[in-house]
């Protein structure tokens, strides 16, 4: 099963059997045009599944959950951050998802919602994937950064999350589809009817995201 980073924890909960490569979206999806043995795709944008829907590499991708951004910095908070407002000021260490990643391309259309894109000149690092994000601002190797809202319960004891306006929310929508290529047909399938059916979304809204 190749899914978003950001499904790590849940994925793993809803079948703790199965064997998951998590990484960003846009890496997966690469994986799979290179014919790389995918049974299932799960990606944090719709983007990449009509991609390859379109190129007939799966079957018609379904939405099955959404998600919110919040920004994180570390417990101790060295810098004193508290609003997007201060990321601007000298010497912050910010920390986003790199272009092409859809928490990179989430992170900037909020900033672009709230009219605040000049924080960006202190971008230090842009990662492959949320994961990346969260490990470095936990770290304290940042910081701040900007990831889903279920990314924070992992990480609680070393991040604490801020709040961003439902005004400048970008439109967080995750897309499944069976891989046509694979050599598991049946098992794909009884995985996507079991992350949309009643079971996944259970496990979906324990973890903190929405339901389409």
């Amino acid at each position: 099963m190749y899914a978003a980073a950001s499904l790590t924890e849940v994925f793993q909960a809803i079948d703790p059997n199965a064997a998951f490569n998590f990484a960003g979206s846009d890496d997966l999806a690469t994986q799979i045009k290179e014919n790389a043995p995918a049974d299932v795709y799960a990606a944090a944008s719709p983007k990449y599944p009509e991609e390859l829907f379109k190129a007939g590499l799966v079957e018609k991708p379904q939405v099955f959950a959404t998600n919110r951004l919040v920004l994180i910095v570390p417990t101790s908070n060295p810098a004193g951050i508290e609003s997007v407002a201060d990321l601007g000021r000298k010497g912050v260490k910010l920390v986003i998802g790199a272009e092409g990643v859809p928490i990179g391309d989430y992170t900037r259309k909020v900033l672009e919602n709230m009219g605040a894109t000049n924080v960006l000149t202190n971008v230090v690092s842009q990662e492959d994937d949320v994961k990346g994000v969260v490990g470095k601002v936990a770290l304290g190797e940042a910081d701040a950064g900007f990831v889903y809202v279920t990314d924070v319960k992992p990480v609680a004891a070393k991040v604490r999350a801020i709040e961003l306006p439902d005004s400048a929310q970008a439109r967080v929508e995750y897309e499944i589809a069976v891989v046509k290529a694979t050599d598991h047909r049946g098992a794909a399938q009884e995985f996507v009817d079991r992350v949309l059916g009643k079971d996944g979304r259970r496990a979906l809204l324990k973890a903190g995201f929405g339901l389409p």
